[in-house]
């Protein structure tokens, strides 16, 4: 009996999590990740400032699916078979040791995303799996008699995808289509490299996507022409634009805690915040847009946002501790005595916010004035007037339906033998390594199952 072929379309971290499941659990399994692009596993070469935030130090799956704005029942199961603790094993059995950073990210103990990269390349090179760049997909289609015929982005042969199964030879001036396992391609692409010839068709018994976050519709048509439906696709994770000049004038400043809410739309977050040269960043903006994706894309990211710089003190605290300053600073220029935990720069632009002037002491603040700060402490509003992508990040909301997929194979309830993984599912997650462990998981449990099938 011929030996089973597997395809992986996307060369990320999703597609060679799966292959190299597939090909070391089903060692006599053809398994083939071909990548439209020159390079595999771009995303996690530039992933976390060029760290790779492989995973988070959340090792109860239950709370870890609670990091998921969109996926968070359908992951559940899933993180129960393979989560967090289970790539920190994976990766450190192949000799890479993670570490973990006080907000519970963890790293490479090298800071560095290629030492991922290496250890993922040389685990894939390992279980015989074939790495073809520069491969994109023309078309996918479902073969009358079992498996997926894909043809190369190029000139198209003149044999159907049934002909060239059949092993018809093509007729003289045609392009000659390659199967996928037969000795001359395996030779060729010894060693995992190799490119694809112009309209070259592929064929395997089963074909995981794993192409990533749809950004566009076009991006999920191989989805879409085998049957499936795709939630439309909106930006997950980005920063706000603001124009207020005073805030931008404090570009580089970062602030912890601080809360941020959109009201009217039940939108609040607490985290680190950092100013920019266009508005907000940070973790607590990055966890606000991927709760508020579709809301905020509603709004036409055109929306008002309220900021509390000291969510760990009360109001009638923050009062008192003026009222005592009042008396223990009269002399003091109120702009030059800022509350801790508040940087100097950004407490100085909030107290001219409140309408007080620069040359007020303490001992001349009034009562309305000092109302006035502690509204402008607690709840600074700002007008978001755009969006811009979190380079890092780039993830998307939207996808295959989830309902579509068994979460315990992660193949289609549509069409046997495709399975999905990482972002090009309706799955994503905040910022912190979750989306990462989403990739990891589902590319894992989609490797097992196409192995189970060998």
């Amino acid at each position: 009996m011929s030996a089973r072929r597997v395809i992986v379309v996307g060369g990320g971290a999703a597609g060679f999590f799966a292959a190299i499941t597939c090909a070391e659990a089903a060692p006599d399994t053809g398994v083939t990740v071909i990548e439209k692009g020159p390079h595999f596993l771009s995303k996690v070469r530039i992933s976390g400032g060029g760290r790779c935030n492989v995973t988070h130090a959340c090792f109860d799956a239950r709370e870890l699916t609670a990091r998921f704005p969109r996926g968070e029942r359908a992951l559940r199961a899933p993180f129960m078979t393979f989560q967090a603790s289970d790539t920190v094993a994976w990766f450190e059995s192949r000799g890479v040791k993670l570490k973990t950073e006080s907000d519970g990210r963890m790293f490479p103990a090298s800071n560095s995303s290629q030492t991922i990269i290496d250890c993922l390349l040389g685990a894939a090179k390992a279980a015989g799996v074939k790495l073809r760049p520069n491969s994109g997909v023309e078309r996918v289609a479902k073969l009358p008699d079992g498996g997926f015929g894909l043809t190369l982005a190029g000139k198209p042969s003149s044999l159907s995808l049934r002909e060239e199964r059949a092993g018809r030879e093509p007729e003289r001036g045609a392009v000659q289509k390659t199967n996928l396992l037969s000795p001359a391609l395996s030779s060729r692409f010894a060693g995992g490299e190799g490119e694809s010839s112009a309209g070259e068709t592929l064929f395997c018994d089963h074909l995981l996507l794993a192409t990533g976050g749809c950004r566009a519709a076009a991006a999920g048509q191989m989805a879409v022409s085998l049957g499936h439906t795709l939630e439309p696709p909106v930006p997950s994770l980005f920063t706000f634009h603001i124009g207020t000049p005073w805030l931008r004038a404090l570009a580089g400043i970062s602030v912890e805690p601080v809360e941020a809410s959109v009201p009217g739309a039940r939108l609040r977050e607490r985290g680190a915040l950092l100013a920019t040269h266009w508005g907000l960043s940070g973790p607590v903006i990055l966890r606000l847009s991927a709760w508020g994706a579709r809301v905020l894309h509603g709004l036409n990211y055109e929306f008002p946002l309220h900021l509390n710089w000291l969510p760990q003190i009360s109001a009638e605290a923050i009062f008192k501790d003026l009222d005592s300053r009042r008396k223990t600073q009269p002399a003091r220029f109120i702009v030059n005595t800022p509350v801790a935990p508040l940087p100097s720069r950004l407490w100085e632009q909030l107290v001219l916010a409140a309408g007080i002037a620069r040359d007020t002491r303490w001992a001349a603040l009034s009562r309305s004035a000092q109302h006035q700060l502690v509204q402008q402490l607690i709840r600074t509003e700002f007008q978001v007037t755009g969006k811009s992508l979190n380079k890092d990040e780039f993830v998307t909301c939207g996808g295959v339906r989830l309902g579509e997929v068994n979460f315990k194979t992660m193949e289609s309830r549509i069409c046997p033998g495709l399975h999905f993984a990482g972002e090009l599912l309706d799955i994503d997650g905040i910022t912190g390594g979750f989306n990462f462990q989403a990739a990891w998981t589902t590319g894992w449990i989609a490797g097992q199952a196409m192995a189970a099938h060998a």
